[in-house]
């Protein structure tokens, strides 16, 4: 046992920790001047002082004895850090990882919408990514001529088709014993339809249309008109 060697490691295991001498003595309730005579090696602490040093500072007793860091708790120390610096990295990556695919998956593209039906002008939108896309169409106007005749009932249905299959997406109607014309009902007519749960690309040329179906309060017959949609281009 080196008294030389251990007063040089007490005094670096306080300095480690950031502890002044009488940060050091008042720890242990003995004076700054027992701290001193330690670390100058002309005292050493008592068995038991030494004991709650290797408790406290996570040291172990071997290694103030021998006044050193034993090469084995060294090499556990830099396993332990280099294990420490692996799970870093690891946690980085993965954060950078899903910053890249949240951020993949909310880079929308547009595409216009339009209607092919010469009757109508329709101002809409397709916005999409990878996994999903939203519709908006808004300003649909009827120029087929004068229908100055007004409805107690009006729906105008959204509609994807997809082979044999027709889904409704969405609907906009009017019922009211108030009649209206069909130009003032379009005026109101907006369909907004966010995180739609099909993807850009499946959308064929005419997978989108609309239906609008009038009729008066006194008449049975439907008064119908089919809109098809087309996109200004195909989506990627």
């Amino acid at each position: 046992m080196d008294q030389e060697k251990i007063a040089k490691f007490i005094k670096e295991i306080r300095i480690k920790n950031n502890l002044t001498q009488k940060d050091l003595a008042d720890k242990y309730n003995i004076t700054y001047q027992a701290v001193s005579k330690w670390e100058n090696c002309k005292n050493m602490p008592d068995t038991l002082l030494i004991k709650q040093m290797s408790k406290d500072f996570n040291i172990s007793l071997d290694d103030i004895f021998e006044g050193e860091y034993s090469k084995k708790n060294i090499r556990r120390k830099k396993i332990y850090i280099i294990s420490i610096i692996l799970v870093l990295i690891a946690i980085i990556i993965s954060t950078v990882l899903i910053i890249n695919s949240h951020n993949k998956n909310n880079d929308f593209e547009f595409k216009t919408l339009s209607a092919k039906c010469k009757n109508f002008n329709i101002s809409g939108s397709i916005a999409y990514n990878e996994s999903k896309s939203s519709i908006y169409i808004t300003n649909i106007n009827y120029c087929g001529g004068n229908d100055d005749k007004k409805y107690n009932e009006i729906n105008c249905t959204l509609y994807e088709s997809n082979g044999n299959v027709q889904t409704k997406i969405n609907s906009y109607e009017y019922k009211d014993d108030n009649p209206i014309n069909l130009d003032k009902f379009l005026k109101e007519v907006t369909f907004t339809i966010d995180n739609y749960s099909r993807a850009c690309k499946v959308y064929s040329e005419d997978s989108l249309y609309l239906i609008i179906d009038a009729k008066t309060s006194n008449d049975d017959n439907i008064t119908s008109y089919k809109i098809p949609l087309k996109l200004n281009d195909n989506c990627k």
